[in-house]
């Protein structure tokens, strides 16, 4: 008799996670990256395997639940980010850091809009630097959605899904709202939120 366990059903339906491109990775990948990619296509382009990605949204949402919403900061320098953090943390009760991130935001007490998180997540480790540095002096751990070429020093734990898009990032964070409000006791075990993941998209950059 085999012993083989079936495959755990992913947060969200496999086909959303191709839909919405979260695993379509870069042209580039760094070592600690690869173990998240699942195949490079003939273009030269790494496929990030959306199954690792399902598996650490859970393990970020167990992590994330475990501090005061209020003490959770969201960062994102990307524009594609910013909607969905500022839906996430609407929803959640994090604070959103939004565009640039001003030096001493999160080191400096005497600044006005210091921020004293215990956790801090950001969208993309290049675009967030200014974040990823001020955590590391401050010491709280950071959680971050990385795409294959991202280097992760000063991150405690990995998001693998693709960074850049409007659509992944809508998904990824609306996810990892609903399994929050989950665990939080603000939504039941298998409710969902009262917005599809198309809402937290921001509007596409007009070339």
């Amino acid at each position: 008799m085999s012993t083989a366990q079936a495959p755990r059903e992913t947060l969200v339906d496999p086909d959303l996670y191709l839909k919405a491109g979260v695993h379509m990775g870069t042209q580039i990948c760094t070592k600690y990256m690869r173990q998240f990619v699942r195949r490079i296509v003939a273009d030269g382009y790494y496929h990030i395997d959306y199954l690792k990605t399902d598996e650490r949204l859970r393990i970020a949402a167990d992590f994330l639940s475990r501090f005061q919403p209020d003490k959770i900061a969201v960062v994102s320098v990307r524009v594609y980010g910013q909607k969905p953090v500022k839906m996430m943390c609407e929803y959640v009760g994090c604070i959103p850091v939004l565009g640039r991130v001003i030096p001493g935001t999160f080191t400096n007490p005497n600044f006005e809009y210091y921020i004293e998180p215990d956790v801090i997540m950001v969208t993309d480790p290049r675009t967030d630097k200014q974040a990823l540095d001020e955590a590391s002096k401050i010491g709280v751990p950071v959680v971050a959605i990385a795409d294959t070429d991202n280097k992760v020093e000063n991150v405690d734990l990995v998001i693998p899904a693709n960074n850049r898009g409007r659509r992944s990032l809508a998904l990824i964070y609306w996810i990892l709202t609903r399994e929050l409000l989950r665990r939080m006791g603000r939504l039941g075990p298998n409710e969902d939120l009262p917005v599809s993941y198309e809402e937290f998209m921001a509007r596409k950059i007009s070339r």
